[in-house]
């Protein structure tokens, strides 16, 4: 497992056209502790036909008119890229066509997110791999055979690769996350894995994280009021520091394995917890010891208390008063251990 989570805020298209709004994002998704964070870069004459569908969950306006109101000048995304070199978070966008591809080349990104829609579209990705650059390949439109030829096609290239489990359903419940596709994915195409979260809430980032994922992505917004396809289904700001939080523990806890019989560190714990063979009455030496003499009790210094039954049936050395613990050279051990 990677020594870090990446952690990815999604703001797709929460800024609705906001250049403003998209550089508070950016400010936003570092303050909340992200590594990156992604756009989406959206050229509606080259990507869209006027009369495509918006998504089901979306219809405030057509899909070609709201790509060319949201979309940004190639000089605001220069900008937005230097103003997330600025705040210290790498600067992330998703194309959705191949001149969307050269437009992120000449902004300078440094890897590249293929989302759900776009694993089918064979140009783009040999577009997006003759780059070079690190893949962040997301599953959620696609089957294996899907799958399989975007990863033969990427690897044609290079193998710098995370293929990331994602349900395109917005929002998605819990039970079709399919976390299991995690650990068949990294079986199967011998990739490290990623996931990519639709679901309300953090449960299933966080389960991501201990089942192996190295890359988290999240949408996020300031407020799920605001107008656009995605904020409905985003992390506000609170939520989305709590996850960070919760990813780094997790990851902390993953890099750090225990052995089980290194009890070192227990000592202090066990000598008050657990509990040592005592006498409930006054044995006299040479007294054979039986279960009504005996008990145990805390603290757990003396004869462990899984030794009761070899103390019953062995012969007292000496005088033992009552209320004590039992010591080891005060009897005759009938099992010596």
């Amino acid at each position: 497992m990677a020594s870090r989570v990446m952690i990815i805020a999604e703001a797709g298209s929460v800024h609705d056209g906001s250049f403003g709004n998209a550089q508070k994002l950016i400010e936003l998704a570092a303050s909340c502790g992200a590594d990156a964070v992604k756009f989406q870069t959206h050229l509606a004459s080259a990507e869209t036909l006027r009369n495509a569908p918006m998504p089901p969950y979306f219809k405030g306006e057509s899909r070609y008119e709201y790509f060319e109101r949201t979309g940004f000048s190639i000089e605001q995304w220069k900008l937005l890229a230097a103003c997330a070199k600025a705040n210290s978070i790498e600067f992330l966008s998703s194309p959705f066509s191949v001149e969307a591809v050269t437009l992120l080349e000449d902004v300078g990104i440094g890897r590249y997110k293929i989302p759900s829609g776009e694993v089918s579209n064979i140009p783009l990705l040999e577009a997006v791999a003759e780059t070079g650059k690190p893949i962040l390949l997301s599953s959620g439109m696609s089957n294996w055979e899907e799958l399989d030829r975007a990863v033969a096609t990427i690897r044609r290239r290079h193998n710098k690769l995370c293929v990331m489990q994602c349900t395109s359903a917005y929002p998605c419940p819990p039970e079709r996350v399919g976390l299991n596709v995690l650990a068949e994915i990294r079986d199967r195409l011998q990739v490290e894995t990623g996931y990519s979260d639709h679901t309300l809430d953090n449960y299933a980032c966080l389960a991501a994280v201990a089942l192996g994922a190295t890359v988290i992505e999240k949408h996020m917004t300031f407020s799920r009021r605001m107008y656009g396809s995605d904020a409905p289904h985003s992390a506000e700001p609170p939520q989305f520091m709590d996850l960070v939080r919760g990813i780094r523990e997790i990851s902390t806890m993953l890099e750090n394995p225990i052995k089980k019989d290194d009890i070192g560190p227990y000592a202090e714990m066990k000598r008050i917890f657990e509990k040592s063979v005592v006498t409930i009455c006054e044995i006299k030496a040479g007294t054979l010891i039986t279960s009504d003499m005996v008990s145990v009790k805390k603290p757990g210094d003396g004869v462990p208390a899984a030794r009761l039954r070899d103390v019953i049936g062995s012969r007292a050395k000496v005088d033992i008063k009552s209320g004590v613990k039992i010591q080891e050279a005060s009897i005759e051990w009938r099992h010596p251990s």
